[in-house]
């Protein structure tokens, strides 16, 4: 039996699908306007392992997730980079087509579907369409907001009362909507550009497309819905919002999120400008010791990003490839697989909310037999591949490349030491730890 912890509720749950043997699963992807960032990595890793999961215990499982290809921060970004917001698109494929490089080198599998938004402007000026008719939405000189009040149940996912978020500091004034906590779901533009609807021309708003998304291509409602923490609120709970709204039934049965990564204890993000780019990490370490150590913790437990424990878990892969080393002499069926004890074990602790690192105890606790014994290193092997997408091939130490940039921060140090500024030459070697470059002092 599978157990998640649904977010919605606080609880763990047995995992029950809408279909006998079914699972249907949507993952918020990424708005594509720059690389993605190690917080990006860790949910691909977290929901394929689950995808690999499903698969493995035979379930039709179908997993969609998103393209955010339309959005104020892509527009901006075209803007700077393209010089001109109109070439979103180009920028778009640029930047989905690197994402896709990159987790892909993380051997995350494909989704079954990998919808644009753009794709889908029509589904959702109907979905609009359907909310207005209903009168749980509203135009405003070509802007169309969603009535939070036409939906008693705000709040109920982040367990956010109304009257405490409308005195917050985080809701923006506007004298157009009738509350202040009203949400966009269509944006409207100039004439002529992006596409038309019954409200003039516009864009759609960013809640409004994952109901669309998840809906045509999951159904009404759906097993799983998946994110990071960070689209908890008021993401997730706007979505929960207008699909209930217009659907009269419970849209998403289990809420999973991931928990931040975080930098020096800090919430990672582009905003902070605290982030490391996928690209950037792979220059240091393979993309598999990444995977490895999105492994070694529980989705839900904050992930304190570190090259330390990267360099160390390197050395702990290295050390379970080695237990795998020698031929086994077997091709096992997927039912003798399930007849080791020690695949067992590891089913029944990633069956419980993935629990990921208590899984990979039993597999090095079990080291000795698992190297002494072929069929059961057979077994073993097959699972770690198949479910954990760990290839076990050892993985040689990359050797750092000192750019300019790193080369500037060095000197920048030395100068800072001969003029006895221990202070900044302190930060600076700390900048440089977390590049990955442990400075090393000579003794006068």
């Amino acid at each position: 039996m599978i157990k998640v912890t649904n977010s919605r509720t606080g609880k763990k749950e047995p995992f029950t699908p809408i279909e006998h043997k079914k699972a249907s699963m949507y993952v918020c992807g990424i708005t594509p306007y720059d690389y993605a960032h190690v917080g990006h990595g860790r949910v691909a890793v977290v929901f394929d392992l689950l995808y690999r999961l499903f698969k493995f215990l035979d379930f039709d499982v179908t997993y969609c997730r998103n393209f955010t290809d339309i959005d104020d921060k892509l527009l901006r970004r075209s803007q700077e980079e393209l010089g001109d917001q109109l070439r979103y698109k180009e920028l778009a494929d640029k930047y989905i087509k690197a994402y896709s490089e990159d987790v892909k080198e993380l051997n995350c599998l494909d989704p079954d579907i990998e919808p644009r938004v753009t794709d889908h402007i029509s589904e959702i000026i109907s979905f609009i369409q359907a909310l207005v008719q209903n009168g749980n939405a509203y135009n405003v000189d070509g802007d169309v907001y969603f009535s939070i009040s036409s939906f008693p149940n705000y709040g109920r996912l982040s367990k956010h009362k109304l009257e405490d978020l409308r005195s917050g500091s985080r809701v923006e004034v506007d004298t157009r909507k009738k509350d202040p906590l009203d949400f966009a779901l269509w944006k409207k533009t100039d004439e002529g550009t992006f596409w038309i609807s019954p409200w003039g021309y516009g864009r759609p708003g960013w809640h409004i497309e994952c109901s669309v998304l998840a809906s045509h291509y999951l159904g009404k409602q759906i097993d799983i819905h998946g994110g990071g923490m960070d689209l908890l609120f008021p993401h997730h709970e706007n979505e929960i919002a207008q699909s209930e709204a217009l659907q009269k039934k419970t849209f998403v049965n289990y809420w999973m999120h991931n928990a931040f990564v975080r930098i020096d204890k800090e919430k990672m993000s582009k905003s902070l400008g605290n982030f490391f780019t996928l690209r950037q990490v792979f220059e240091k370490f393979a993309p598999i010791i990444v995977r490895f150590y999105y492994i070694n913790h529980q989705y839900r437990a904050p992930l304190d990003f570190s090259f330390e424990e990267l360099e160390s878990l390197e050395k702990s892969y290295n050390r379970l490839c080695r237990l795998f080393v020698d031929p086994t002499g077997y091709s096992l069926e997927k039912k003798q697989v399930m007849d080791s004890e020690i695949v067992r074990k590891m089913i029944t602790l990633l069956s419980d909310d993935l629990n990921s690192p208590g899984m990979l105890g039993v597999l090095f606790q079990h080291g000795e037999k698992i190297k002494n014994d072929p069929r059961e290193r057979a077994a073993v092997q097959m699972f770690v591949q198949e479910v954990l997408g760990l290839p076990l091939k050892p993985i040689e130490g990359k050797k750092l490349e000192l750019t300019p940039e790193l080369r500037a921060l060095i000197a920048e140090r030395e100068e800072a030491r001969k003029a006895k500024d221990w202070k900044k030459a302190d930060e600076l070697r700390d900048k440089l730890k977390e590049l990955g470059v442990d400075v090393q002092d000579k003794k006068a």
